[in-house]
């Protein structure tokens, strides 16, 4: 892990300037944590990855980001190091570089057709990606390996176990509705709430590209849709509407629209009760993953709720 005695070797690999100061983490995710540092020059997010991403990935990521920055898009400015690499070795710490971002709590509660417009301006980017599709947003996690899970919760004890065996039928419902994605691009693959959020002086901010890659727009158009339609129809007519009327090439047109949605929420219930049963994270991580599941299954996603989707934006 990076610490504060890191500062200056940070600064000085990105040529950020002097006196410089790091604090935190102040923000973490699934795939790393935030920190924040202060030089002569300014503020800047250090991002640190739990585990090293290949150098053709982060080579891809930091092209989308800055494409996406050219075009007008408001995302942080992504920082090259001295030799123009975007992530840099601090140690045996992959960190990246950005421009610092104030930015608000996060919440879904934002202006719907802001939503809809930004991202429509992401999914019309003239970028041509390399990166492949990814099993994460595309494949089931599968009837045995949920019931396998189920067992295991049980015989553990969790406390969300008894919800996890009454939404199993559900999961695998849902999971027999995923199809093949249809018009490959590369898109973010990661707009949930927690990476599109309010700034302090207004605009949305679209951050955390570590996850972009091929996939269908639609289908994460659709993903979109559930999760900042907040289960209201006129909000997800509004960001459908402006998602349309900017241009977003992705259109929704039936349940298998809703595949990325499906598998992509599947693998993060599946990983946080994963995370959970392991016994040897220290007791605040198991509360973090417990949190995770508890959402997954608080806010769940079912047939129902596709069929409500459908009936607001194609009627």
């Amino acid at each position: 892990m990076l610490d504060a005695d890191d500062a200056t070797g940070v600064a000085e690999r990105y040529s950020l300037g002097d006196d410089a100061a790091l604090s935190g983490p102040v923000a973490r995710g699934e795939i790393g944590q935030v920190w924040r540092l202060t030089t002569s020059r300014g503020t800047f997010a250090i991002k640190e990855q739990f585990d090293p991403f290949p150098e053709d990935e982060v080579r891809e990521h930091a092209a989308f980001q800055e494409a996406a920055f050219a075009a007008g898009i408001n995302v942080p400015a992504v920082v090259r190091d001295r030799d123009g690499r975007a992530a840099a070795m601090v140690g045996d710490v992959q960190v990246l570089a950005f421009g610092w971002v104030d930015l608000r709590e996060r919440t879904p509660d934002v202006d719907p057709a802001e939503v809809g417009s930004v991202i429509a301006s992401i999914h019309r980017l003239p970028f041509h990606g390399r990166l492949p599709t990814d099993p994460w947003y595309i494949e089931p996690v599968g009837s045995d390996r949920w019931d396998a899970l189920a067992r295991r919760l049980h015989a553990a004890s969790a406390p969300f176990a008894e919800r996890f065996s009454a939404m199993r039928d559900e999961l695998v419902a849902l999971e027999r509705l995923i199809g093949e994605p249809r018009d490959l691009r590369t898109c973010h693959r990661d707009l949930w709430a927690d990476n599109v959020l309010r700034t302090l002086d207004g605009p949305l901010c679209v951050i955390d590209w570590e996850n972009c890659g091929l996939a269908d727009p639609a289908q994460e158009l659709a993903l979109v849709l559930f999760e900042f339609g907040m289960g209201n129809p006129a909000r997800m007519r509004t960001i459908h509407d402006a998602y349309v009327d900017a241009g977003g090439p992705g259109r929704i047109d039936g349940a298998d629209t809703f595949s990325m949605l499906i598998a992509q929420l599947g693998h993060i219930g599946e990983d946080a009760c994963l995370r959970w049963l392991d016994t040897t994270e220290p007791a605040d991580e198991r509360a973090r993953q417990a949190a995770r599941a508890e959402e997954f299954l608080t806010l769940a996603l079912t047939r129902r709720g596709i069929d409500e989707i459908l009936n607001a934006v194609t009627a």
